[in-house]
């Protein structure tokens, strides 16, 4: 198979087009694709240095670029280069502007702006790093979400996911042996989500942490019914509580952080009615 070589341009963080690249090379398992990333391209001088490394290594060129001097220059020369270009967010603009009766500002970078919204963030991400692992409980009231789960059931990476998008989320383990503090089952603003897993899912996942540390993989950890009880245990306590249940056996970190915003504006609208 080919390579393909494939150039990201952005005038901004670039991190739009790493998505929209990831997305679409998703679909193609066998690609052998080498990417070229190029953000905060804005002057003349950088785009000429961008424009040299396409001619020598031609492939598809993704940009998301403002200003139309620099589109002009890019689409030109990867025209006489016979390359084919995407500006991937053009298609979405364009219906935008017809359908709001308003012309593009053409500001690079206006989505990572300091507003209000980058603020929350910001709030977000030091509140959740603050209420990591059970840590912090008495302030969980201040939490948008709380996530509760056996180890290994993904719930700090899918915290961290959700503070990123702006919500103020902790987590807690669920352990047999160490019952969680009692306020989380007087909890009032947040939601409150359970995650669980296969326990063979959940055991090879365990094993292989341990094996990463360089330690005994034969413990109660990993023992088959020992995880089967935990799982159990989780299972029984998020049902008496009535919380939400997510099974992260066969979901990514930002599939399951979908189903939680989705489940956190139903309860917000349970609140408000």
């Amino acid at each position: 198979m080919n390579r393909l070589h494939l150039h990201l341009l952005s005038d901004s963080t670039g991190e739009t087009l790493e998505t929209v690249a990831k997305s679409a090379l998703s679909q193609f398992e066998e690609a052998d694709v080498v990417r070229h990333f190029w953000p905060m391209v804005r002057t003349e001088g950088h785009l000429q240095r961008v424009l040299a490394d396409i001619a020598a290594n031609p492939g598809l060129v993704l940009f998301t670029l403002a200003s139309q001097d620099r589109r002009a220059q890019l689409e030109d020369r990867c025209r006489a280069l016979a390359l084919p270009t995407v500006a991937v967010i053009d298609p979405v603009v364009n219906a935008l502007s017809v359908l709001l009766g308003q012309q593009a500002k053409a500001r690079p970078g206006q989505q990572h702006s300091l507003d209000a919204a980058y603020f929350q963030r910001v709030e977000a991400i030091q509140f959740t790093i603050a209420h990591d692992d059970g840590a912090g409980h008495e302030n969980w009231e201040q939490a948008d979400i709380v996530i509760a789960g056996v180890s290994r059931t993904s719930k700090t990476p899918t915290s961290i996911y959700l503070a990123n998008r702006g919500y103020k989320t902790a987590n807690i383990p669920i352990v047999i042996e160490s019952p969680p503090p009692p306020n989380l089952y007087a909890l009032k603003r947040p939601l409150v989500v359970g995650l669980v897993i296969n326990p063979e899912r959940l055991i090879q996942v365990r094993r292989n942490r341990l094996l990463s540390l360089n330690q005994a993989a034969e413990t109660d950890y990993v023992d088959v019914e020992a995880v089967a009880r935990e799982v159990a245990f989780a299972r029984r306590m998020m049902a008496d509580n009535d919380w939400p249940v997510l099974d992260v056996t066969r979901r990514s970190i930002e599939e399951v952080a979908a189903a939680i915003i989705n489940l956190h504006k139903d309860h917000l609208a349970k609140r408000s009615a």
